[in-house]
C-alpha cells in the first residue's frame, strides 16, 4: 500500500469515528434525565413514597394561577381549585408555606401532624413532586420560608385568609379572602375597597392525596431502552422540519441576492461601494432582536408598506414568510461578505484579458469568476444556510413562536427549557452541536479537496521552487480564490477551447 492511500485510509478511519463519537454522544445526552432501572417497581410519575414513614402521596397536581370570578353566583375571593379525592392542600403564602392534611386522610394513612419525623416526610415528599411539576418555575424547596403543617380548616397569615376546603356545589376551591370581610360586603369588595390584591395573597397551590405506604399508585420501572422509545416515541419532530424547510428556502434567495449584491458592488465606485457595503453588512453586526423589531416595524400596521400590504392580504407579521424573511436578513451579509471576498482576490489582469476580447460582464461574471471563486462560495453557502438554521432573535420578534409553523428548533429549545422539559429542549442543543460539526467538517473537507486539484497543476519543479523561496501556496500569489494560468490555458477558455494554429502564434511571436 502506497503512502498516499494509507493516509487517505487514515483519514477516512478518523473522520467515521469521529462522526460515531458525536452520534453516541448525542444519542446519551438526549436521553431523559429521569434515573435509569432494571426492573423493580417505583412510584409512578405524580406519586411519592416513603417507606419509613409509611405512607406517602398520589395525584400530585400544581396550580400556578388562581381565578377571582363567581362560582355559582358565590364569591370566594381568589380562588384555585381542589383536585378530586385531594386530601392535602399546600399554599405557598407570601411569608410561609401552610400545608393542610385532612384529619380522616391522615388517620387512614398513620400519618401524625404532630410528629416531626411524619411532619419532615411529608414536607419532602412534597418537596420532590413539585420539583418534577414545576415545569421551569420557582421551587419549594427554594423558598426560605417557615413551613407549617396542620389540619385546620382555615388560617389567617397577615391581611389574607385562607379556606383550605371550601365548598361549592360539587366542588371544593381553595379560596384566599382579606382577613376581615366587611359585612354585607363579598371577600373581592372588600378587597377592591382597601387596595388590597388576592392574587397576591397565593403565589401557587399544590394539591395530593395522602395515602398509606401500600396504596401509593405504583408502576414497573422501566428499562433505558423503554425510556429512550419513549421519549422519541413523544418527541415532536416539527421543529426540526420547520427549521430546515425555512433554511432552505432562505437559502435559495440568500445565494442568488448574495452573489448579485457582491457582483454590483465590487464594479461599483469606492466611494458608493463604501456605502453599499455597509448597508449589505449591518445585519451582520445588529443584534438580531433589532432586525425583528424593524422588521416588525416595517411589516406591521404602524408603516404605510405594511397597511398596504395588509390592505391587499398579504400579512407577514408571526406568519411562516416572515420566518423565511428572518432567516434571509441574517444569513445575507454571510453570503455577500464571502463571495465578495472571492471576487476581489480574482486576478484581475485576468478578467481586464477576457474585456479585451469582447465578453459582456455576464458572460465574465458567468463563465470566469464563479468557477474561479466557487469554493469560497461554497462555503458561504454552507455558512448562510447554518446561520440560517441557527436564528432565534429575530424570528422569535417577527414570526413568533407557532408550533409546526414558525417554532424552529433554537426557538423550541427556548421554550422547551422555560416550560421545565430540560430532555427535549437538551435533545435539540445535541442536534444543533452536530449539525454544527458536519458543517464545519464539510467547509475544512471542501477546502483541503480544492487546494489539493488545485495544486496539481503545479510541477514538482515549481514546487520545490516555491519551498526554496519559502512561499508557502504558489495559488495565493494573487490572493484569493485566483489561479495561475499559463497563456495556452487562458487562450483555451478564453476562446471556447478553439486550438491556436502553432504557425501563426510564431508568427506573431
Amino acid at each position: 500500500m502506497t503512502g498516499r492511500a494509507a493516509r487517505y485510509l487514515r483519514g477516512r478511519r478518523s473522520l467515521l469515528v469521529a462522526l460515531l463519537a458525536t452520534l453516541l454522544l448525542s444519542v446519551l445526552c438526549a436521553l431523559p434525565v429521569r434515573a435509569w432501572a432494571d426492573g423493580g417497581e417505583q412510584a409512578q410519575e405524580d406519586s411519592a413514597i416513603d417507606e419509613t414513614a409509611g405512607f406517602g402521596l398520589n395525584g400530585f397536581v400544581r396550580y400556578n394561577r388562581g381565578a377571582q370570578r363567581l362560582v355559582d353566583d358565590t364569591d370566594l375571593g381568589y380562588r384555585f381549585p381542589v383536585a378530586e379525592g385531594s386530601t392535602v392542600v399546600v399554599i405557598n403564602m407570601p411569608q410561609s408555606i401552610w400545608v393542610h392534611v385532612d384529619p380522616d386522610a391522615a388517620q387512614a394513612a398513620g400519618f401524625e401532624a404532630d410528629d416531626e419525623d411524619d411532619v419532615n416526610a411529608l414536607i419532602a415528599l412534597i418537596k420532590q413532586l413539585d420539583e418534577t411539576h414545576s415545569r421551569g418555575g420557582v421551587l419549594l424547596a427554594d423558598e426560605d420560608k417557615v413551613w407549617v403543617v396542620s389540619t385546620q380548616d382555615e388560617v389567617v397569615d397577615g391581611s389574607y385568609r385562607y379556606i383550605f376546603r371550601a365548598q361549592v356545589g360539587d366542588g371544593y376551591y381553595t379560596s384566599v379572602q382579606p382577613a376581615e370581610v366587611a359585612q354585607g360586603a363579598t371577600p373581592s369588595e372588600t378587597a377592591a375597597v382597601s387596595g388590597l390584591d388576592l392574587g397576591e395573597g397565593a403565589l401557587w397551590v399544590d394539591n395530593a392525596q395522602l395515602v398509606a405506604a401500600a396504596d401509593v399508585a405504583m408502576e414497573a420501572a422501566p428499562t433505558w431502552q423503554d425510556e429512550l422509545v419513549a421519549f422519541f416515541t413523544g418527541l415532536d419532530m416539527r421543529p426540526f422540519w420547520v427549521s430546515l424547510k425555512t433554511s432552505a428556502v432562505a437559502l435559495v434567495v440568500t445565494f442568488v441576492l448574495g452573489l448579485v449584491a457582491a457582483w454590483k458592488t465590487m464594479g461599483t465606485s469606492s466611494r458608493l461601494k463604501g456605502l453599499l457595503d455597509s448597508v449589505f453588512t449591518i445585519p451582520m453586526v445588529l443584534p438580531p432582536t433589532v432586525c425583528g423589531f424593524l422588521l416588525l416595524l416595517l411589516f406591521g400596521q404602524s408603516t404605510p408598506v405594511g397597511r398596504w400590504l395588509i390592505e391587499h392580504g398579504v400579512a407577514l407579521v408571526f406568519t411562516w414568510p416572515a420566518a423565511v424573511i428572518s432567516a434571509i436578513v441574517v444569513s445575507f451579509p454571510l453570503m455577500y461578505r464571502t463571495a465578495l471576498g472571492a471576487f476581489e482576490g480574482l486576478d484581475a489582469q485576468m478578467l481586464d484579458a477576457a474585456r479585451t476580447l469582447g465578453w459582456s460582464e455576464a458572460r465574465i461574471f458567468r463563465r470566469l469568476m464563479l468557477p474561479l471563486a466557487w469554493p469560497s462560495i461554497a462555503a458561504g453557502t454552507v455558512l448562510a444556510f447554518a446561520r440560517a438554521m441557527g436564528e432565534f432573535g429575530c424570528t422569535l420578534f417577527f414570526a413568533g413562536n407557532y408550533a409546526g409553523e414558525t417554532q424552529t428548533i433554537p426557538i423550541a429549545i427556548y421554550f422547551q427549557w422555560m416550560s421545565g422539559n430540560t430532555d427535549v429542549a437538551l435533545f435539540w442543543v445535541i442536534v444543533v452541536i452536530l449539525f454544527s460539526f458536519l458543517v464545519i467538517l464539510f467547509i475544512n473537507i471542501y477546502t483541503a479537496r480544492s487546494q489539493r486539484y488545485r495544486a496539481r497543476g503545479i510541477s514538482r519543479a515549481e514546487r520545490r521552487q516555491m519551498a526554496a523561496s519559502g512561499k508557502a501556496d504558489a495559488l495565493e500569489e494573487h490572493g484569493g480564490d485566483a489561479l495561475r494560468i499559463d497563456r495556452e490555458a487562458l487562450s483555451e477558455l478564453l476562446l471556447g477551447g478553439c486550438p491556436t494554429d502553432a504557425a501563426s502564434t510564431e508568427g506573431r511571436r
